[in-house]
């Protein structure tokens, strides 16, 4: 099975930094993409970045300028680099990745998330 394992959540006060890790292993045959979404209490999962394998970006309006998505493919792993923290920004992050197990069939794969906790 595909398995993504995700680090570097925590809590941190607003105007920190965190950066997330996931790593996607398994039976796994190719990777279309990896992104991350994340889910506040009483809201709905949102995105907050994706990248695909050739590299191209897409960041929610409210990453833009403060976040940054990032890979390595030789690795399947993607990064989200967090900085100017905002109380708002307190969710679980989980890691979504885009994936072929075998020639022509695409899922969705995701972890099990990671709690990021922005307070004084």
């Amino acid at each position: 099975q595909v398995q993504l394992v995700e680090s570097g959540g925590g809590l941190v006060q607003p105007g920190g930094s965190l950066r997330l890790s996931c790593v996607a292993s398994g039976s796994i045959f190719s990777i279309n993409s990896m992104g991350w979404y994340r889910q506040a209490p009483g809201k709905e999962r949102e995105l907050v970045a994706t990248i695909t394998h050739s590299g191209n970006t897409n960041y929610a309006d409210s990453a833009k300028g403060r976040f940054t998505i990032s890979g390595d493919n030789a690795k399947n792993t993607v990064f989200l680099q967090m900085n100017s923290l905002k109380p708002e920004d307190t969710a679980v992050y989980y890691c979504n990745v885009m994936g072929n197990v075998r020639a022509f069939v695409s899922e969705a794969y995701w972890g099990k998330g990671t709690l990021v906790t922005v307070s004084s």
